[in-house]
This record gives C-alpha cells, structure tokens and sequence, in this order.
C-alpha cells in the first residue's frame, strides 16, 4: 500500500497550513454554492400524491408534520424486495437526532416505492426511528425520477435524459436514489431543490469521517493511488451484515 510520505513535524506543519488555506478557500466557496441552492426559483406542487404512513393515508402536507420545511430521502426499495438498498441504509444511518431538523421547522423522512409492511419491517431490523413512507401505487417516484420506468413516465435522472443516460453508460430502468426539499406557504407546497446520485454524498458523514484520513475512502477513483482495495460504493453493506 502506497503511504503517506513521512517528514517532521515542522515539514509535517507547513503542508498542513498550505491545505488549510484550500479548505478556507473551499468553505468560501461551499457557502456561496449554499446561497445560489437558496436562491433557486421553486415551483408549486399541484398534483395529489398519496403515502402510506403508520397513521394511515396522508399527502404530501401532511409530511411535513406541520413545518415549514420538508426534505424527503428517495430510500431505494422496490416492491419486490425484501430489504432495502445497502447504500441507502448506510445513509440513513448517518441521520442524527431529528430534534435539531425541527428546531429550524424542518421535517425529515424517507420515502420508498416498497408496501408500508415492509418498509416499517425493515425499518425495525435496521433500528432507526425516522419517519418512513409508502409511495406505493402513487406518481411520487415517478415524478421526481428516481423509479425509471418508460412505460410510466419519460425517463430522467440527474436531468439528464434516457439518450444521455445511455451514451454515460447509466441503467435506464429501477430504483435510483436522491434527495428533494419542499417547502410550505399555508397549505400551498412547493418543490424547491432536489439532488441525486453523488449530490447526495453530503448527507452521508461516514463518508466524510473517511475523507479526512490518510486512507480515505479506500475506493478505486480516489487519489493518490495505491491507497484502495474497492470500486465506489462496493464496500457497503447493511450494518448488520459486515
């Protein structure tokens, strides 16, 4: 395994303030990406859409619990699976306290393709207590793109089309996962930001833990090389299964 150089510590401290001012110049740089996602136009949300929930039936408002704000996590679980996806997991496992969401009027939950059965079982295999619903039988997916299927709707992920998808060499068909966020004006709901594939890669801290050691994430596109023993993603497992 290819390992870091060893130097002193003053040679050590040197290269360690001139990545600091990179990672000052990167936090600039992510605060002002921040403040152009807040600036984005938002767009009215006037078709019904109906979850399963442990409540019952419910619609898009009423996820919101009564906040103002609303991120939904596209969790990959198709209906014919009896587990979900081992990325998503591993995603939703990084998900803190839900107090500190609500503190700022912000509710969080996940939503799957899967009957509420099986979403709420494997819900209690994996421990967590976010709150998770069907989208079962509804558009939802569909809509916001990340269940492909052209007999359904016209297919796109990370708006990008199905021809485009296929010159990338991306599958065209199931589940795929990302991020949307809504917000909530009365009883009015619109969409204001979502994000998929690698734009989702914020929300998982196990990831960022990885990125501030010498190893990384021990993933094959990763520089410098000589450090990975996985392609990306193809060390993931449910928690329960390593």
């Amino acid at each position: 395994m290819d390992l870091p150089e060893v130097v002193s510590r003053d040679e050590w401290r040197a290269a360690r303030e001139r990545l600091l001012a990179q990672e000052k110049e990167f936090t600039r740089a992510r605060d002002a990406l921040n403040a152009e996602r807040r600036r984005l136009p938002m767009v009215r949300i006037d078709k019904t859409y109906v979850f399963a929930g442990p409540a019952g039936a419910a619609n898009l408002l009423d996820l919101f619990d009564g906040r103002r704000q609303l991120v939904t996590y596209h969790f990959m679980f198709d209906p014919s699976w009896d587990a979900g996806c081992p990325g998503c997991s591993r995603l939703t496992d990084n998900i803190g306290h839900l107090a500190h969401l609500h503190a700022r009027d912000t509710s969080l939950v996940l939503v799957s393709r899967a009957p509420l059965p099986k979403l709420l079982a494997y819900r209690e295999r994996m421990g967590w207590t976010v709150p998770w619903y069907s989208s079962h039988g509804s558009d939802f997916n569909y809509d916001f793109h990340v269940s492909l299927d052209e007999s359904v709707t016209p297919v796109e992920y990370n708006f990008r089309d199905r021809a485009e998808l296929r010159r990338l060499g991306f599958g065209v068909a199931g589940e795929a996962p990302g991020v949307s966020v809504f917000l909530r004006d009365g009883d009015d709901v619109f969409h204001t930001y979502s994000a998929y594939a690698r734009g989702t890669d914020l929300l998982t801290g196990t990831s960022n833990y990885l990125d501030l050691t010498a190893l990384g994430r021990q993933e094959f596109w990763e520089e410098p090389a000589g450090r990975a023993n996985s392609p990306a993603g193809g060390w993931w497992r449910r928690h329960d299964e390593y």
